[in-house]
């Protein structure tokens, strides 16, 4: 073997050295940096699929129906928008920590009689959520670590 080829080898060995300490310097920074984009992209997941759940829950208010009322003499729908509310949430109800919130737009005294307002009433269904970050680096930028947000839905009651 040459002198050359020999030196070539050396070089080359310890090119793949550098290239480990490279790699464990830059590493940690790339897996936050994912860890955090993901977290992000749930926080944008999770706005999404409970604005779709209020949606429909405000839906099934506006229709006056009761059907998943486990108490049917509930005159309020109260229970029965929760429920649709939670069907259509994929599992992330619970998760959120909801604060269900009421605007009726109409008759003040119409909290009373049916909660959601009577016909041809308008009404704002908000719930206010947290969500949990799971990325540490992003928890300072909001409040206890937890995503908070709002969603609604504003519709008409038909007929009923």
């Amino acid at each position: 073997m040459t002198m050359q080829a020999l030196m070539r080898k050396r070089t080359r060995n310890k090119e793949r050295g550098a290239s480990v300490v490279e790699f464990a310097i830059v590493a940690p920074i790339l897996i936050f940096l994912l860890a955090a984009i993901v977290d992000i992209c749930t926080l944008f997941w999770v706005n999404l699929t409970m604005q779709y759940a209020v949606r429909e829950g405000a839906r099934y208010a506006v229709t006056g129906r009761t059907d998943l009322d486990s108490n049917p003499s509930n005159d309020k729908r109260y229970h029965a928008v929760v429920e649709e509310i939670k069907k259509n949430s994929m599992g992330l109800f619970d998760t959120v920590e909801p604060r269900i919130n009421n605007i009726n737009y109409g008759d003040p005294n119409a909290y009373n009689d049916g909660m959601f307002g009577k016909a041809g009433e308008i009404f704002v269904l908000r719930i206010d959520c947290s969500w949990p970050l799971m990325t540490p680096i992003l928890r300072p930028f909001f409040t206890d670590g937890k995503y908070q947000f709002s969603v609604a839905a504003t519709m008409r009651n038909e007929a009923f």
